[in-house]
């Protein structure tokens, strides 16, 4: 084995966005180009030598192959010890838990979350830092400045390594330790929640769909929903991770989880139906006939988080993307606790978790987790769910329909604008945040704006600002509306726009969400000027 200085880079646009740098497969598999983004990663962490790293993916197209190449440059830049998942695969939250248990200096996630997998899909990569969270902006910030002037990258000619095949074994001076990557994190699950309950749930004949969407989580489902605690022998589908996610798009909403969402309203569906991402960081919540919004999911889990044995003594706080709805600061004044509103991204949680003032955090886009590990999980949400059912006795239709009795409902949808020329969505960005002073007090559709403006983030920990994180309008009576353009494409830009309407206690609870947020719509879409700037009012997704 020896030690190669391979001159390469730099290359453009490898900025890190929300959740690492996504690209098309094909861009990261170009020569050099993954290496001089790992390269960047280590110089800016202040070098690899004498470090550990857990390094696992979701399995899609060209994980196996990359892990491999940064087994060798880690090795290459004098690391001690890297810790990898069988077969190359393990979970985001999994790589969480193993940062913290085995004490590493941080982790290498390789996944484009839920975004479709393939050699002509997309491919990502991200740097989590020792508390098991997703590095912070000031770290993301130094990666990128060292990606604009790296000239080289190391790596060792070393021989592949067995991933297949647990142990340890060794690349230059590095031990490489290949490790199940279900057995340390189902045991984990073990300790927050009573398995013994949830089992008696089952064997009571409650029955459960869970859509690992052949991704990442099958596994995980599989031994922890089927195995640990006696679920049906089928109760997991799409169970056997493939590397395109069986030619669907790994995202667990109801569009692209279709063939749960029908068999949850059907005649004959189970009682409880849930579905998971590419790497397992997020989660669909269905009951019999009952969707569950990703913001309600999170108030009702944190209502209910006491019935669980981790979270018996109460919760420290409650912490939400600003564009998820309101949902949970309602909960959280009920409890007497602090509600935090941050950026997207689930770093900005990680200070709130590691400082002790937050308990749960969620976001709209499907990701609730707890101080458990510094991700989103998705089997975990699902778990809370199966204990507090199992506490309840009640359906997820009958707990919806008394949460929003007691705090109120919050209809909510976001729509996705995707592959739009980017000069455009600026454009419409740049033109609503011109106007953003002059709204208050204007009439829409019906709709009084009470406020508006662009969305800036205090940490309370450690007092750093983060800027332009989203363009909010707020309507008199409980309406809003939150523009922002996405960090998770790979192609052009993709607007999103949050609504939401409030209805009180005493209100009416059985609208359909369009006819809800009919005005808050409407009233958006003049005020944007949608049609003008981006030639359409319509979403290619709406959740």
């Amino acid at each position: 084995m020896t030690l190669q200085i391979v001159e390469k880079g730099p290359f453009e646009g490898q900025k890190p966005g929300t959740s690492g740098l996504r690209k098309k497969t094909r861009i990261f598999m170009e020569p050099g180009y993954l290496e001089c983004f790992v390269q960047s990663t280590f110089n800016a962490i202040g070098g690899a030598a004498g470090k550990s790293f857990v390094i696992g993916g979701d399995g899609r197209f060209f994980n196996a192959a990359a892990i491999q190449t940064i087994l060798k440059m880690a090795a290459a830049n004098g690391a001690a010890r890297a810790v990898v998942g069988q077969g190359g695969i393990l979970s985001t939250p999994a790589v969480s838990h193993l940062i913290r248990k085995r004490g590493t200096d941080g982790g290498l996630v390789l996944s484009a979350s839920h975004n479709p997998g393939g050699i002509d899909e997309d491919f990502g990569i991200k740097y989590n830092i020792a508390n098991g969270g997703p590095a912070p902006e000031t770290v993301t910030a130094g990666i990128h400045a060292e990606t604009q002037k790296i000239a080289a990258y190391r790596i060792s000619d070393a021989a592949d390594v067995d991933l297949n095949q647990l142990g340890s074994s060794r690349i230059e001076e590095m031990t490489v330790e290949v490790v199940d990557p279900v057995a340390d994190y189902a045991d984990l699950m073990e300790t927050l929640f009573d398995f013994n309950k949830i089992r008696a749930l089952f064997q009571g004949g409650f029955t459960l769909c869970f859509d690992a969407m052949h991704a990442v989580t099958g596994p995980y489902a599989t031994e922890i929903l089927q195995r640990r605690l006696g679920a049906a022998d089928g109760s997991v589908i799409n169970a056997i991770p493939s590397e395109d996610f069986g030619g669907g798009h790994p995202d667990p909403n109801p569009v692209w989880a279709k063939t749960l969402m029908q068999r949850m309203m059907s005649d004959d569906a189970p009682d409880f139906g849930a579905a998971s991402d590419g790497d397992g960081d997020r989660n669909m919540i269905v009951g019999r006939h009952t969707y569950v919004t990703p913001s309600d999911s999170l108030a009702v889990l944190a209502a209910n988080a006491h019935l669980a044995p981790a979270y018996a003594q109460g919760l420290a706080g409650i912490a939400r993307s600003m564009p998820t709805s309101t949902a949970a600061d309602r909960v959280a004044d009920k409890l007497g606790v602090a509600c935090y509103e941050t950026p997207t991204g689930w770093k900005f949680f990680g200070n709130l978790l590691d400082a002790g003032r937050a308990t749960l955090c969620g976001e709209e886009s499907a990701g609730t987790g707890s101080a458990h590990v510094r991700e989103k999980d998705g089997l975990w949400a699902v778990l809370l769910w199966l204990n507090i059912l199992a506490e309840r006795g009640q359906s997820v239709a009958d707990i919806m329909r008394d949460h929003w009795a007691c705090y109120g409902r919050n209809y909510y949808s976001r729509h996705d604008f995707e592959a739009i020329p980017t000069d455009q969505a600026n454009a419409l960005m740049q033109a609503l945040e011109a106007q953003l002073d002059r709204l208050a007090g204007t009439q829409w559709s019906g709709l009084t704006v009470a406020q508006a403006d662009s969305f800036s983030y205090l940490d309370p920990v450690d007092g750093s600002e983060s800027h332009n994180q989203g363009l909010r309008i707020v309507f008199e009576g409980g309406g809003r509306a939150v523009l922002r353009l996405s960090g998770t494409g790979t192609e052009g830009a993709t607007l999103r726009v949050y609504l939401e309407q409030y209805v009180d206690a005493s209100g009416d609870h059985t609208l359909a969400t369009d006819a809800a947020l009919e005005n808050v719509s409407s009233a958006m879409r003049d005020i944007t000027a949608l049609q003008e700037y981006i030639g359409r009012t319509e979403p290619d997704v709406k959740t």
